[in-house]
């Protein structure tokens, strides 16, 4: 069974530690329990490792945040990754720092990636994992809040649910959606 796990972020040193690149931060976290290295291939940063058994694709798309939508499709057809076997992690502005939420379909709401992703394949019902950021900025400045550095309480929060974000999607390839929400949702 293959599984294809899509960390959203953009690339770039002066996005590195930002809101915005917590689905990279999460890839890179994967990656290193799992062993595991990225390359730079099409479209994407990819890592193939397994886990239990199963065949995990990786991926950090290189294609800037708002075309996300074109890496997932590509690596989606490219291996052959059925529409159940999809994960999309990625930053949330509705929901609190750190809390970490596990959905099987919906809109991308405010998020642009997801909106692009969700155009791109022309279906909105793959498994997500949102991970909150939080929405402390005034009105008008939601772009620099989500492309700003973690402050430090923030950073404290996230380096405690990164590892539980790992567990979750290690659940989902594991145990599915469904079971992983029912364990993991109301934490």
């Amino acid at each position: 069974m293959k599984y294809l796990i899509a960390c959203l972020g953009n690339i770039g040193d002066e996005y590195a530690n930002t809101r915005h690149n917590i689905g990279f931060i999460i890839a890179d976290a994967l990656a290193k329990e799992l062993k595991a290295d990225f390359k730079t291939e099409r479209l994407a940063m990819i890592t193939k490792p397994r886990f239990k058994g199963r065949q995990l694709v990786v991926i950090k798309p290189t294609t800037y945040m708002n075309l996300s939508g074109k890496s997932v499709r590509y690596w989606l057809e490219k291996e052959n990754v059925p529409h159940e076997n999809v994960l999309v992690v990625f930053d949330d502005l509705d929901l609190d720092v750190g809390v970490l939420r596990m959905r099987m379909k919906g809109s991308g709401g405010t998020h642009n990636g997801m909106n692009d992703i969700i155009s791109t394949l022309g279906r909105n019902d793959f498994t997500r994992l949102r991970v909150g950021i939080g929405r402390d900025f005034a009105p008008g400045y939601q772009v620099d809040y989500v492309l700003g550095q973690w402050t430090r309480p923030e950073e404290k929060i996230m380096l405690d649910k990164i590892p539980i974000a790992v567990e979750i999607i290690k659940s989902f390839v594991f145990i599915g959606a469904q079971r992983t929400m029912n364990q993991y949702n109301n934490k």
